[in-house]
């Protein structure tokens, strides 16, 4: 494990050529509303693709609640909050999960961008961009809600997964992610994972029903990407401050954020459409100072 993450760092270090490295497929987690565990799909979702074989950064996007640590019971000494602050490094703030899987660790700092001089903001974008570079799937976990600085990662993204539970009121917040999606970022491929439900046949039921009012209001296609049962061993593991897959990898929720994970990989990446840029340079946009 250290090894690789002194090969992570190794390609952070300044003047590492861009090309050497190929762009990493990127997926967004974001939710209409807190507590439908998001973070926690998005964090279990990364280590189920490590199992799987891929390399994988985890990206703790959440600036107002970032608490990807807390469920992985790490305290990182440094946060995306110093990058942005120009304190540290990507190389320094980068912490190895376990082999093959990296956490970049959130922060409260991305108030700051708002203020930042073009200079600064575009040397800020170009060093994130650098983690596009370093593996082979990026999972960024976003705030939830559509707040401004929410809607810059899921409006930049090739690739957003909405998390809702069954409840109607998560439901009508994920109508609301997506009818902005569909408006700003009609590229994006867009899935939808329905968590704490009682049943696949729940499941599919609130998939059906909020893609009958998608297709009578919007353009976007949404597809369903799994679900996971309410499970008391996830509960338990939240509790040990562990990833469930960790905690138990033979229970039900780890069986279905595997079968996520691999639903993921075998459909391939997003097409973005005729948008070259990268995720960060147009995350970065919504930053840049308006004259």
């Amino acid at each position: 494990m250290e090894d690789q993450a002194s090969r992570l760092r190794e390609l952070l270090r300044d003047g590492q050529p861009a090309a050497t490295v190929a762009q990493a497929r990127i997926i967004v987690v974001t939710s209409g509303k807190g507590g439908v565990g998001k973070t926690n799909v998005a964090v279990n979702l990364a280590l189920a693709m490590g199992q799987l074989g891929q390399r994988v950064i985890l990206f703790d996007a959440d600036m107002g609640m970032a608490n990807v640590d807390v469920v992985l019971n790490m305290s990182p000494p440094h946060t995306l909050t110093d990058v942005l602050a120009g304190r540290r490094s990507l190389r320094e703030v980068l912490v190895p999960i376990e082999p093959g899987v990296h956490l970049v660790p959130g922060g409260s700092g991305v108030a700051q961008l708002a203020a930042l001089e073009s200079a600064r903001l575009e040397a800020t974008v170009q060093r994130l961009s650098e983690l596009e570079r370093l593996s082979d799937v990026m999972i960024v976990d976003t705030g939830a809600g559509i707040s401004p600085n929410v809607l810059g990662f899921v409006l930049s993204a090739p690739e957003v997964i909405v998390v809702t539970t069954p409840e109607p009121t998560s439901i009508v917040d994920a109508y609301g992610i997506i009818k902005a999606i569909d408006q700003r970022n009609q590229h994006a491929r867009v899935w939808l994972l329905v968590n704490m439900c009682a049943s696949e046949s729940e499941a599919r039921s609130v998939y059906d029903r909020l893609v009958a009012i998608i297709a009578r209001f919007l353009g976007v296609k949404v597809r369903l990407l799994g679900w996971i049962e309410r499970d008391s061993q996830v509960g338990r593991a939240v509790l040990q401050q562990k990833p469930f897959v960790r905690a138990f990898p033979g229970g039900l929720a780890a069986r279905r954020i595997v079968t996520v994970a691999e639903k993921l990989l075998g459909f391939g990446g997003a097409h973005p459409g005729a948008e070259r840029q990268g995720f960060f340079a147009r995350w970065g946009q919504w930053f840049a100072p308006r004259s």
